[in-house]
């Protein structure tokens, strides 16, 4: 059982690298068409593209090998590779700056500020869209390890060196060992030569006590425990391509989780919408799907605000986009090639309500009407788009409705953004207090907002247009509350950790109030807990950098009943009032930008925030990652758990990272869930504590058999005999091999408990454990050794001697029969031998059961049925030893020591 996990691990891993291998090679053989110096197009391998290659992007998609910009046409890509995020996601060419855009000649480009217009390495384009005669083309900008592709597989190579005390503690007792060892060469050494031994026997026997006290096996035993919990982790669906974080996911005081997707639903719910009319609020409605509403500017901007495409006939795109779409019940229809080819240009994809929302046109009697005068169909064109961006926290669109004159721009994004971008007559004044309250229940809100363009903007002019040109001067229309459920099993799961005085921390891209508010639903915040917003300011306009101090039970923020005195804030991080502190917790957050501030420009109370930080909100990619090295630089071991979007540097950065997406992306996560279930947090930590525990268990058994052996035979080399070859067999094989390989089966406990696993080796209880178990091992060898030598049938050794009564015994086979005493040169067969033998033996079992620790870490020994079964067996051969003259002379059946040695050996192999 144990070969067959070791080899399962070992497949695991090759697996893991062979996927890795894959990763980098699958674009090595792929042939692209570029356009070099003339128009004309060749075909190259990938491997040839540089930098400024103008690539032509196929019809039938391509698997990029290469990070490269559109520089015309649109992509429609699955960015799930680098991402973790299965929707795909729609890039536009970079825009051509003109003259009469101001600023636009002077921006530069970069992948991370352009990366709407970026298709990145690794990435699949699905399909694309060109103008007629002209193909979709792109410019490559990196390639290689340069690329993002290059760079996530580099991180994976290389990742920044674990820094684990165990194991550092294991490299220092090893030192210990290795200087026992040394001793015990040099008193070899000096009695050799005292008893005139000769030069190769002095060698042979010098060198065999470094082998004995320094014990090589020390790697494989330590692997098994860790093996045996990775074979537990993949019965329950967690996968694991780092077996060595095992150990260290025991440690782990501080689980950082992903929102959407990890604590939360990945899918949101339209709860409703709240218009505006007149500068007022309207009542919330919850049907959008109507006839009252089909022509308003609100469900025109959920109708065309959106980046959906269709995929083989398929809507596709972002999911909130998509319930925000179906919740009207439009249709989207995309120009097909002959439209495209027949116009010369991009066709604008069209939405249209279903024409039992419009009203019907019925002329009157006897009416009769040209074709001209029939009504059309409405319908709404999408002229340009600008997509979302994170960085601005907004999306905006150009449209034009069928035989409108003038065009329309729509805007939606986070409140706050699209409140700012408007005309302040047009938002309401309880604005603040409407946000407050959908936020404080835990909705997601979004705000839409309604431009009508001027006429002199055409179609061209359009397409040229900065968007800082269209997003101003708006009309605020009202918000969107999207409803995200918190997964059933999210609230038994924290207070699990809780209980277990594991710290959580919410680490989420949504907006502050709304994980304030999940975060208290969870059960991550206690409601009588009280939560300060730190909000940093960088400096401006001659001003130093500040932060301002809230209390998140007010959104104006800037009120004084909400403001905190700065000086009192180091008093609350440093807990002076104890009596404070016992009945109320405080939790501080903030968001992406303030952390950004506070970490270039109060780096002094960054670990004071880290210790008692609960909420980051509107956090980047990097950010989290930033996140994640602060809190282990004030010595927390962090656990991060994330659904794969946005979350892979985090992941790889973390003690343990654990993925709750299957897709590639988890390539980066030393831990994978097979289910999207935070339940797999505590399994992943019990089986890491019981691996560790297990660890030590086997370090601390390894070290007595060490030290017990090497007494053993500083013993013997005392009166110039050593333990026999089948004695050594014996010993390896059938005790120590099955006691380490059984003592690791035993499984985690049950349940976590606040008790905390010890990190090191050098610490006072472990130290007492080891040297006390040296003292009594030590105790009861000398004092057999001595009291042998005491007894009235004891003789001493000579070449010629017959000690152990040989010549007149019960022999194995027949080749033994003649009554001839045998030559023992060695000085094998002698009392003492035997003596230290059968004691070392059975205390090498004594440690072993001494060191298996259970509860509450591990299961108890009783219930290990492999170590149990042993026990029994080496029961039996204990009896089948004692009929040894050596020890027992004049005993009924009388055997030959070596030979008894290879009877119990053959009956423990069978």
């Amino acid at each position: 059982m144990s070969v067959i996990s070791i080899v399962s691990s070992l497949y695991s891993i090759r697996k893991h690298y062979v996927t890795l291998h894959d990763m980098v090679a699958t674009h090595s053989t792929v042939r692209v068409t570029v356009c070099r110096g003339s128009e004309e197009l060749e075909e190259i391998f990938s491997t040839d593209l540089v930098p400024g290659d103008i690539m032509v992007i196929p019809l039938n998609g391509i698997v990029m090998p290469c990070d490269a910009v559109l520089i015309s046409g649109t992509c429609i890509v699955n960015e799930s590779m680098l991402t973790g995020e299965s929707v795909p996601v729609t890039k536009t060419n970079l825009p051509n700056p003109s003259v009469d855009i101001k600023g636009a000649g002077n921006e530069i480009y970069s992948p991370e500020t352009h990366k709407r217009h970026t298709l990145f390495c690794g990435t699949t384009v699905i399909q694309t869209r060109f103008y007629t005669g002209e193909l979709v083309k792109a410019v490559v900008v990196r390639t290689g390890f340069s690329t993002s592709k290059g760079q996530l597989v580099r991180s994976i190579l290389y990742p920044k060196p674990t820094d684990f005390k165990l194991y550092r503690d294991a490299y220092l007792f090893l030192l210990c060992l290795v200087a026992v060892a040394a001793i015990g060469f040099i008193y070899t050494i000096v009695n050799s030569i005292l008893n005139e031994v000769e030069v190769k026997e002095i060698i042979v026997e010098s060198l065999d006590i470094i082998t004995i006290t320094v014990p090589p096996a020390l790697p494989a035993a330590m692997t098994a425990g860790i093996v045996y919990a990775q074979r537990r982790l993949k019965k329950v669906g967690i996968f694991c391509i780092s077996p060595q974080r095992i150990n260290i996911c025991g440690q782990l005081n501080l689980i950082c989780f992903d929102k959407t997707g990890t604590l939360t639903e990945d899918g949101l719910d339209l709860w409703g919408i709240q218009r505006v009319e007149n500068t007022r609020f309207l009542l919330p409605e919850t049907n959008v799907c109507n006839k009252m509403l089909v022509k308003s500017q609100f469900v025109a901007c959920m109708a065309t605000c959106h980046s959906l495409t269709k995929i083989e006939g398929v809507l596709s795109g972002d999911p909130l986009d998509l319930k925000m779409f179906e919740a009207i019940g439009w249709i989207l229809q995309e120009a097909t090639e002959e439209e495209t080819a027949l116009h010369n240009q991009i066709m604008p994809t069209v939405v249209r309500p279903p024409k039992q929302l419009l009203p019907e046109f019925t002329p009157t009697a006897n009416q009769e009407m040209e074709l001209f005068e029939l009504p059309a169909n409405y319908e709404i064109g999408i002229v340009r788009q600008f997509p979302f961006s994170s960085a601005l926290q907004r999306m905006s669109v150009v449209t034009k409705v069928l035989w409108d004159k003038k065009m329309d721009a729509y805007m939606k994004g986070a409140p706050e953004v699209i409140a700012s971008l408007c005309k302040p007559d047009t938002v309401p004044a309880d604005f603040e207090k409407v946000l407050e309250k959908y936020t404080k229940e835990g909705f997601r809100v979004i705000a839409l907002a309604h431009r009508k363009l001027e006429s002199k903007l055409t179609w061209h002019k359009v397409q040229n247009v900065n968007r800082d040109t269209i997003e101003n001067n708006m009309d605020f229309l009202g918000l969107i509350v999207m409803q995200n459920k918190l997964k059933q099993e999210t609230p038994a799961v924290l207070a699990a950790l809780h209980n277990a005085d594991i710290r959580t921390v919410m680490v989420t891209g949504d907006n502050m109030l709304t994980a304030l508010s999940v975060a208290r639903d969870c059960g991550m915040i206690l409601p009588q807990d009280k939560v300060i917003i730190a909000e940093a300011l960088p400096p401006k306009d001659g001003k130093v950098a500040k932060i301002n101090w809230h209390y998140a039970d007010t959104v104006s923020q800037c009120s004084s009943s909400s403001a905190i005195d700065s000086e009192a804030i180091p008093v609350k991080l440093a807990h002076d009032s104890l009596e404070d502190l016992r009945v109320t917790r405080y939790h501080f957050a903030m968001n992406g930008k303030s952390f950004s501030v506070i970490q270039e420009h109060f780096q002094d109370l960054v670990p004071k925030l880290m210790l008692h930080g609960t909420v980051f909100a509107r956090m980047a990619p990097d950010q989290k990652t930033q996140l994640v090295e602060a809190l282990q630089n004030v010595d927390y071991y962090v656990g991060m758990c994330g659904d794969g979007a946005n979350d892979c540097g985090a992941l790889k950065r973390a003690h343990g990272g654990i993925s709750l997406s299957e897709l590639e992306a988890s390539v980066a996560s030393p831990f994978t869930s097979k289910t999207p279930s935070i339940s797999c947090v505590p399994n992943l930590i019990r089986e890491g504590r019981a691996a560790l525990i297990t660890s030590f268990c086997v370090f601390k058994f390894m070290a007595l058999y060490s030290i017990i052996q090497y007494f053993s035979v500083t013993l013997l080399y005392s009166i110039l005999s050593n333990l026999g070859d089948f004695q050594f067999l014996f010993i390896d094989l059938a005790i120590i091999l099955v006691v380490v390989f059984t003592m690791s089966l035993n499984p985690a406990w049950k349940e976590l408990v606040a008790q905390k696993p010890p990190s090191g080796l050098i610490s006072g209880t472990l130290l007492c454990s080891v040297l006390s178990q040296i003292i009594i091992c030590i105790g009861f060898q000398s004092l057999g050794f001595f009291w042998v030598r005491q007894q009235p049938w004891y003789e001493q050794w000579h070449p010629q001697s017959d000690a152990c009564n040989t010549t007149g015994g019960l022999y194995w086979n027949s080749s033994h029969s003649d009554n001839v005493t045998e030559h023992d040169e060695h000085n094998i067969q002698n009392y003492e031998n035997t003596t230290v033998f059968f004691i070392s033996s059975f205390q090498y079992l004594i440690v072993a059961i001494a060191f298996s620790k259970g509860k509450p870490f591990r299961q108890p020994c009783y219930k290990n049925y492999s170590v149990c079964t042993k026990s029994v067996a080496y029961n039996y051969a204990y009896h089948c030893c004692c009929q040894c003259p050596c020890v027992f002379p004049g005993g009924g059946k009388h055997f030959r020591c070596s030979d008894d040695y290879l009877a119990v050996l053959g009956f423990l192999a069978t």
